[in-house]
């Protein structure tokens, strides 16, 4: 049976390794996948939860099933944190009788043991386990340090470095769950527990037992618990918890909502269409934690490194502490920096320096409505050198919009769009949509005709009215304005509205311009993106047009999506790497062969989830330099992450020359470079659109 569970005080990637093998050598287990970034475990086998916690004892590892909420412990009240108060007290007094009565009076020697036992216990426990398997990770280095500090009578800086240790992993712990937070936060969006009308009775139960095809009852201030359609009712519903936009969406009957949304205003009854494992926030909170769990190139990298580098620093240590002292005799000195070498050579800053960066940054951006599938395509979008964009529902709106009135003569230009409503209401062309939308209503219209490939025509107000091709109207004797034809050049579709007698005006329509599509390829040239291009199926003059006003670099227009896939491996070999920008159905080969495909998924749209790398929830353009700003961001935190990680451990390695280097300079290189390289990845907590 396959379980899944979630996990608390889960800090460090060697402490996660370690947890994983101890559950796979449980009996009656044949499968295990740890997921460090979302603190997550599944199992195929039959455990129990006491038996998972037992093989977590070395890093204090709590287990909970994963619908059961994680209890939440304050900071201060941790046992961790007790324990490093009570080594600090134990520390303290240590220090004050040494100074009053000797380091190795028995007293003194007694504090500083006392406060060692409390503060250093599991990591003595731990050490001397791995010591006797061979294997080496921060706690072994730790323990042959601590020991060999007793042995050679350096009592008080003993207790110094184990105290310091515990500080640096109760913060590190901390600093760990703080990067979590976002996942947290998203998987407690969505109320367990719902209202419900079964056939004809109310009821409230779980969200586990509601069926698809139930009523949701959903008051005004409340949480929506299902994702539906809207059955009865209207309000404005905050769906920032899907599309990171604040701004409360208009929903009506018919109307799509969303679990772990706010009802601000009306009540709605709305009629289930997933079970609650399938809700979009369901997916978001899989995809962000499946993304949590893949490893960025980066990190690949430096988990081979820390292969070769532990091994490494333990030679070193044994050289500093045998070499110089066989030459100089002074074996209490150099041992004592061996030792010494142990601590500062602790991998535990450079192995975390690229998951905590990578955890935070992708729970940033699905709180801001962006869906990143991997530390992977994380990296990869901070290095893309052009972007091409579908045009149509990405560059424009998707949808034809009246962009142009020309009445002539004494009619209006209001009433010239009701002729030609009153002609269309019967058509279910786009186009004359677009004019019933625009127009401020209808006269009573009789005796409809459509004439393929030239338009419709209908009796109003007891005259014909013809709405159609400029063709069509110069047939009927009619002569059109130099205006409609340049119109008609710049991309629009063009139609003319007239009786048997007089051309009464011409309505331009278009699939029009997004607001913000020409100030976001602004800001991607600002950010040094310089090539920007647009794929489009449309004929060339339009794309031209749209192009031109939009301001993109390039233009393919008339291709097919086998076309597009050919553009994207064409751009590839001029620019290097291209990220693709689409709907993410019809444009699905593009997105694949780009090297990071982005889809304007609009929210809770499943082909948007499933298709592309990065998924752009609220169907905005402007959240694509906010995720290439996150991304390059991300990308120059790791590496000064790696700097600080190696720079601080160096500088310390380098007072072995002089003999100053101390147990506690070590213990400090060593926590320091932890906690600088964690408070430094939180700062992209603080990345906003």
């Amino acid at each position: 049976m396959v379980k899944t569970y979630r996990l608390e005080n889960l800090s460090c990637t060697s402490c996660a390794a370690k947890f994983e093998k101890n559950v796979r050598e449980l009996p009656d287990i044949r499968n295990v996948n740890l997921n460090f970034g979302a603190s997550k475990l599944t199992i195929d086998g039959n455990v129990t939860i006491e038996a998972l916690e037992k093989a977590g004892a070395f890093d204090h590892i709590r287990v909970y099933p994963e619908k059961e909420k994680v209890k939440h412990v304050p900071f201060y009240q941790r046992r961790q944190t007790i324990e490093t108060a009570l080594s600090l007290l134990l520390l303290i007094a240590g220090i004050i009788v040494s100074f009053q009565i000797g380091e190795t009076h028995p007293w003194s020697i007694a504090l500083f043991g006392g406060s060692m036992a409390i503060g250093g216990y599991h990591m003595f426990w731990t050490g001397l386990k791995n010591l006797s398997t061979l294997q080496f990770d921060m706690k072994t280095l730790m323990t042959i340090a601590i020991i060999g500090a007793v042995i050679i009578g350096e009592w008080r800086e003993g207790a110094v470095v184990v105290f310091l240790f515990a500080v640096s992993e109760a913060l590190e712990s901390f600093s760990m769950n703080k990067a979590r937070q976002s996942i947290r936060s998203l998987m407690d969006l969505a109320p367990a527990r719902a209202l419900i009308q079964r056939g004809g009775e109310l009821a409230e139960m779980d969200t586990e037992d509601i069926r698809i095809g139930d009523v949701l009852i959903v008051k005004p201030g409340q949480k929506i618990a299902m994702d539906g359609t809207v059955l009865r009712g209207q309000s404005a519903v905050n769906q920032a918890a899907i599309t990171g936009e604040s701004i409360p969406a208009v929903k009506t009957v018919g109307d799509e909502v969303f679990a772990g949304t706010m009802n601000d205003e009306g009540a709605l009854e709305v009629t289930v269409t997933k079970r609650v494992e399938d809700t979009t926030i369901a997916k978001i909170i899989h995809l962000v934690e499946e993304a949590q769990a893949e490893k960025a190139p980066t990190q690949k990298f430096i988990d081979q490194f820390a292969n070769y580098y532990t091994p490494a620093i333990i030679a070193i240590a044994f050289f500093v502490a045998l070499v110089p002292g066989f030459v100089t005799g002074n074996w209490e000195l150099w041992v004592y920096q061996g030792l010494a070498v142990l601590v500062v050579g602790c991998p535990c800053a450079l192995v975390v320096s690229t998951p905590v960066a990578i955890v935070t940054a992708i729970g940033n951006a699905a709180r801001q409505g962006v869906l990143i599938k991997g530390g992977v395509h994380l990296e990869e979008t901070g290095r893309i050198n052009a972007v091409a964009f579908d045009k149509t529902g990405t560059l424009t709106k998707g949808y034809p919009e009246v962009t142009d009135v020309l009445a002539e003569g004494a009619v209006t230009e209001e009433e010239l769009l009701k002729l030609a409503a009153s002609v269309e209401t019967m058509s279910q062309h786009p186009l004359a949509r677009a004019i019933s939308k625009e127009a401020a209503g209808v006269y009573a219209s009789e005796n409809f005709n459509s004439v393929t490939g030239k338009g419709a025509y209908a009796t109003v107000n007891e005259e014909t009215i013809y709405v159609g091709s400029l063709n069509w109207a110069e047939e009927k004797g009619l002569r059109i304005p130099d205006k409609a034809r340049k119109l008609q050049e710049s991309g629009k579709s063009v139609t003319a509205v007239f009786s048997e007698a007089m051309l009464m005006g011409i309505i331009a329509v278009a699939d029009a311009i997004r607001t913000e599509s020409p100030s976001i390829i602004q800001k991607l040239k600002a950010m040094g993106i310089s090539q920007t291009i647009m794929l489009t199926g449309d004929h060339p003059a339009t794309a031209t047009a749209i192009a031109a006003e939009i301001g993109v670099t390039d233009v393919r227009a008339g291709l097919m999506p086998e076309d597009k896939l050919a553009a994207i491996k064409d751009l590839q070999k001029q620019y290097g790497r291209v990220a693709m920008v689409g709907d993410g159905i019809n444009d699905a080969p593009a997105l694949a062969a780009s090297s990071i495909g982005i889809a304007m998924g609009g929210a809770g749209t499943d082909a948007a989830l499933e298709t592309a790398d990065i998924a752009l929830m609220a169907d905005d353009l402007e959240k694509l330099p906010y995720t290439i700003r996150l991304s390059r961001k991300t990308l120059r935190i790791i590496k000064e992450n790696i700097v600080f990680a190696l720079g601080l451990k160096i500088i310390a390695l380098l007072l072995i020359i002089p003999g100053w280097l101390t147990l506690w300079i070590a213990i400090f290189a060593d926590m320091g470079a932890t906690l600088l390289v964690i408070m430094n990845a939180l700062r992209l907590v603080k990345v906003q659109k």
